[in-house]
């Protein structure tokens, strides 16, 4: 009989200090990667001009899209080589939420909606979370 009450995986490892480690590196690189992304469709195809004029229709001051381009490709920078890992990860919070609430909550839930809608930026607090509590993970640069 399968016992229910416990991982039936932890026989294949899951669960384990191993296993958690290498999902705090898979989510940190997951992460990093992302924010890499939204960094570069900020600078390459929005502009970072473009960029703050979009920043400005949301009532949110230009000036902050630069900084947003900067927090992404430095937290995404720090996020794939495991540098501070919880620290990044909960400083980059703001920056995700803002997405969400000003750019994205008006465009209802789902993100298949036209502009996208508050799902995926929500999910992608989410993950920022459990990184700030999961730590590095395994080959992070810092604990």
């Amino acid at each position: 009989m399968i016992d229910l009450s416990s991982n039936i995986l932890s026989v294949a490892g899951a669960g384990s200090e191993t296993a958690i480690a290498i999902a705090a590196l898979l989510l940190r690189l997951s992460l990093g990667g992302l924010f890499l992304a939204h960094a570069y469709l900020k600078y390459f195809v929005f502009t970072p001009k473009g960029a703050a004029g979009f920043f400005a229709s949301l009532g949110v001051p230009g000036w902050f899209a630069y900084l947003t381009i900067a927090a992404e490709t430095l937290g995404g920078i720090a996020l794939i080589i495991g540098f501070q890992t919880s620290l990044v990860a909960l400083l980059l919070v703001p920056t995700i939420l803002g997405a969400t609430i000003l750019a994205h909550r008006k465009n209802g839930f789902w993100f298949t909606n036209e502009n996208g809608g508050w799902e995926y930026p929500a999910f992608w607090t989410v993950a920022l979370v459990a990184q700030v509590l999961l730590g590095g993970g395994a080959l992070a640069l810092t604990a």
